[in-house]
């Protein structure tokens, strides 16, 4: 079946039933990366990821990952750990900085697929108040984050970093901890290793889709992303 290409109208998607298997949940391409769009686009649990030179591609992989808020794991060692660092948090101080520091080429790695206009893209949604930064401070520097995309009482988790040991653990336990009574689900999209670490754990995407659908219109409560500190995990 050929992948289809979205039509010019931003709200419109094919049905993420019909992504394809291989690769996991690549359902079309083409489109831009307007805000209308991309909010569009995660109120249906799709998201973009494509490789610059590429066209965008739109995704919906079947399992998703996901974190259910309470059912987060982290070792004692790692918890022995953050509470003997110095780390501060912070929301949204430094939202620029973060997306860097997830466009940064990691070890093994010889480029990003956080491109300048993928950057360009999640500043104007964070603009627009709907895209966050979770921030790890040390002596003044920025040590690690992750950003991501607020649908409803729904956080679509998009990278993560550190340029600190175990800062992007501790950005992921800070999100949790802040969002424990506010959310009913935090969307890390694909599992890896280093996410099924941290009690990441795989729902189907029919299953993901429902809760979605029955939580995209329910907002957080008010002032939860105002810029500013927040307490350790």
């Amino acid at each position: 079946m050929a992948l289809p290409e979205l039509p010019d109208n931003p709200c419109l998607f094919p049905d993420p039933v019909h992504a394809l298997d291989q690769p996991n949940g690549l359902l079309a391409f083409g489109g831009d990366l307007s805000p209308t769009r991309l909010m569009a686009a995660y109120r249906l649990g799709i998201f973009p990821w494509f490789n610059p030179g590429e066209p965008i591609l739109w995704w919906s992989p079947n399992p998703r990952g996901v974190c259910v808020p309470g059912q987060i794991h982290l070792s004692a060692s790692l918890q022995k750990w953050l509470r003997k660092t110095p780390y501060q948090y912070r929301c949204n101080t430094a939202f620029a900085e973060v997306l860097e520091g997830c466009a940064a080429p990691r070890d093994g790695q010889g480029g990003t697929w956080l491109s300048p206009q993928m950057r360009s893209a999640y500043q104007r949604l964070h603009e627009l108040g709907f895209a966050h930064s979770v921030e790890v401070w040390l002596d003044g520097a920025l040590a690690g984050g992750l950003y991501g995309v607020s649908v409803g009482s729904i956080f679509c988790g998009e990278s993560m970093f550190h340029r600190q040991p175990n800062a992007s653990k501790a950005a992921f336990a800070a999100l949790h901890h802040h969002l424990l009574d506010h959310a009913v689900l935090i969307d890390c999209q694909l599992m890896n290793p280093h996410l099924e670490r941290l009690g990441v754990r795989e729902m189907p995407r029919s299953d993901y889709l429902h809760l979605l659908a029955e939580h995209r219109d329910r907002p957080m409560a008010e002032g939860l992303w105002t810029p500013g500190d927040w307490p350790c995990p």
